[in-house]
């Protein structure tokens, strides 16, 4: 069963206006779903997971695609086999005015954005597919948005997710760490997954990492670095009006998916994971993910970021919109008060006309009310299809 996703519409206006799109984003997002259906059918399809098709391509590149003339091609998995993309460049540039006819997929953003805009550049558009939105595959209760997360197979069938989800992370550390970066010690880098999920929603402290693994410093950022070029995690960066200070000040580190947190921090169910110790990290975690999504499903890097101020009041996320920020503080309450406010009416005091004046509030109250001082109490499901009609708007 395909579900309708919203980076669809981008892709059409990208297939008609390249010659190739990648369409990229952690495995088993619906990548090559997505292309299938859009393109109704009327593509040619080869695999790299295939390692019959892999040898093909490297060792007899023009012999390969000559095989494909006049419909488009889906190359799925397009890291597996880099040499290709310049032999695609020239067919390409015999062809300029032909839109759409490559239609390429990949899992990893290091070595396949360097290869990509070294070989393709001006001629591919880039589009980013996380797992579902909650626009895309709506739950009507939060435990159930946590606990599954957005993985096509996991949200479509929760009666799959422990065997899922432990096999995912294992296929991830045995096959996709090795190709991203020659991580050695895959034991300590899982030890590394399940410790790093504990600080989901935290800033990312590397020496505390180093210190508790007993490796170094520059080891933990470069496995930090694999998780965010993989997709499995976002690193949220601080606002500062001085931008020097902005780039030295420590960003807050998210997974990008609920349902592995839960998996790796041991939560026993879905009622625990919302009322234990990590339910707060779980809320903002699954908030700030909504944001990235709803950037991505436009085909734009993700603005957002959170500020903090000396006396440690947090507004948990600054979204670039219209031209300015939009505040938006996360608590799990039902019962959103004035308390919950003075993060907001702190930032915007400081930053003026350079934010919206209204702030918002993202919690589990049953409807949309204004608060004191104008702000918006919006309840939890509504989030992600207000954001993205101000990001279509703005």
């Amino acid at each position: 069963m395909y579900q309708q996703r919203t980076l669809a519409i981008t892709l059409k206006k990208a297939i008609e206006s390249f010659p190739a799109v990648l369409v990229t984003g952690p495995r088993q997002s619906g990548k090559t779903t997505l292309l299938c259906h859009e393109t109704d059918g009327n593509a040619d399809y080869v695999s790299f997971d295939d390692p019959l098709e892999r040898d093909f391509a490297q060792q007899d590149p023009n012999g390969f695609l000559a095989r494909f003339k006049q419909r488009p091609l889906i190359l799925d998995e397009i890291q597996y086999v880099p040499s290709l993309l310049s032999y695609l460049k020239l067919r390409i540039d015999t062809q300029a005015q032909r839109c759409g006819h490559w239609l390429l997929t990949g899992s990893q953003q290091f070595s396949l954005m360097r290869d990509v805009s070294e070989s393709l550049a001006g001629r591919v558009a880039i589009l980013e597919l996380p797992p579902f939105s909650h626009t895309e595959y709506p739950r009507e209760d939060l435990e159930a948005s946590l606990w599954s997360g957005g993985y096509p197979v996991v949200a479509m069938y929760p009666e799959r997710r422990d065997l899922w989800l432990r096999s995912y992370v294992s296929t991830y550390i045995e096959r996709d760490v090795r190709q991203i970066r020659n991580v050695p010690d895959l034991r300590t880098f899982s030890q590394f997954l399940s410790l790093s999920a504990a600080r989901h929603a935290q800033e990312f402290h590397s020496a505390d990492l180093s210190r508790d693994l007993g490796i170094s410093q520059p080891t933990v950022k470069s496995w930090g670095g694999i998780l965010e070029a993989s997709y499995i995690a976002y690193f949220l960066p601080p606002w500062h009006i001085n931008y020097g200070k902005r780039v030295v000040k420590t960003s807050k580190f998210y997974f990008l998916d609920a349902a592995l947190v839960s998996l790796l921090t041991r939560q026993p169910n879905a009622n625990a994971a919302l009322t234990g110790p990590m339910a707060g990290s779980l809320f903002e975690g699954w908030v700030i993910t909504e944001a990235v999504k709803a950037f991505m499903a436009l085909g734009r890097k993700p603005e957002l970021y959170f500020w903090r101020s000396h006396d440690g009041l947090e507004v948990d996320l600054l979204i670039a919109v219209g031209g300015k920020l939009q505040a938006v503080e996360i608590k799990l309450t039902a019962s959103p008060s004035v308390g919950h406010l003075a993060p907001l009416n702190r930032f915007l005091q400081i930053v003026g006309s350079d934010a919206w004046e209204q702030g918002v509030l993202i919690c589990r109250t049953d409807s949309a009310r204004t608060m004191p001082g104008g702000h918006l109490a919006l309840p939890w499901n509504q989030f992600s299809t207000w954001l993205q009609s101000r990001l279509q708007a703005g």
